[in-house]
């Protein structure tokens, strides 16, 4: 028994120190910029499984030098409410819940900017409600040390626009021949429109259902709400 309460008192302390290693970058990036964040890695690391010389896109570009029209169409697109909550969307977690309850497993998140930002930056795409729990807990650190403005920042600098694709900036060049900041309302919902499956939509951009998306995010966008 003492020995199954030392180790016990070990995984306390090593959970403790991982939640301080997390804390501890939240911190370093409020105003600094990540270089790489945990999806990055693994983006890299499936490249170069089919091509060793592989690298990733990716340019930071500040928030400023942003497309007014991109960041209204995220928001429209990816998290209504984004100004108004605390890092969680109540209304949209009670949707996930039911909609898990019935499938009888993890299939849907509710998840805000500030949650898939979490999860981009340290976590794996996997789905577990332990991982959801990790998940919720770097988002409240994230909330509480970070203006809505730097959660919208980063989002737009780290997120996956295709396969090798990350930021905004590496995306309008990729897709429109352009950079982030000249990105017109067409492109800025089409670009949207791909964030929750971009390696599919990267090739399929000609789908129903992707077109169909885009015209829902630029019917709202005019109505979003972003940080100055």
């Amino acid at each position: 028994m003492r020995w199954l309460g030392k180790g016990i008192a070990l995984a306390i302390a090593l959970v403790l120190l991982y939640q301080l290693w997390i804390f501890a970058h939240v911190l370093w990036w409020i105003d600094h910029n990540p270089t790489s964040t945990a999806f990055m890695a693994a983006g890299l690391v499936r490249q170069q499984d089919k091509n060793p010389d592989a690298e990733l896109r990716h340019k930071w570009v500040p928030y400023d030098r942003i497309s007014p029209h991109l960041k209204r169409a995220i928001v429209a697109a990816e998290d209504a409410k984004f100004l108004e909550h605390d890092g969680f969307d109540v209304e949209g977690i009670q949707k996930a819940v039911e909609k898990n309850l019935k499938k009888g497993k993890l299939v849907a998140g509710g998840s805000t900017i500030s949650q898939q930002l979490a999860k981009n930056l340290f976590l794996t795409g996997e789905r577990s409600f332990l991982r959801k729990g990790q998940e919720t807990v770097i988002t409240l650190m994230i909330e509480a040390t970070w203006s809505k403005r730097r959660i919208l920042e980063v989002y737009l600098n780290v997120i996956e626009w295709g396969n090798g694709i990350y930021g905004a900036e590496a995306a309008a060049r990729r897709y429109y021949k352009t950079s982030a900041a000249n990105l017109n309302r067409d492109q800025a919902a089409r670009m949207a429109a791909m964030v929750p499956n971009p390696r599919l939509y990267e090739h399929n951009r000609g789908s129903r259902t992707y077109q169909r998306r885009v015209a829902v995010i630029k019917r709202y966008m005019g109505y979003s709400q972003v940080p100055r």
